[in-house]
């Protein structure tokens, strides 16, 4: 099943092929927090800010996650370009 960033419920993000590249699109556009480690150790740990959510959904009609995937994988590698 694909995954989608979501807040407060909503769908705010095409659907990918697995919760990771959610992840990474998160990290991307800014929405990742590092924490302090626990108590216990276990080292700094990624969390969402505020109320998104990684989901799993239902692909919407006509959406294809692996485009949707391959896409964001090409805008970043041209912001890169952009950028350098």
């Amino acid at each position: 099943m694909p995954y989608a960033l979501f807040c407060n419920d909503a769908q705010i993000s095409k659907t990918y092929p697995s919760e990771a590249d959610v992840w990474t699109l998160a990290h991307r556009s800014g929405l990742v927090v590092d924490l302090a480690p626990d108590e216990d150790g276990a080292g700094p740990r990624r969390i969402l800010d505020n109320d998104y959510e990684i989901k799993p959904c239902p692909a919407g009609p006509g959406e294809d996650p692996a485009r949707n995937k391959a896409d964001a994988e090409r805008e970043s590698r041209n912001e890169l370009e952009f950028n350098s």
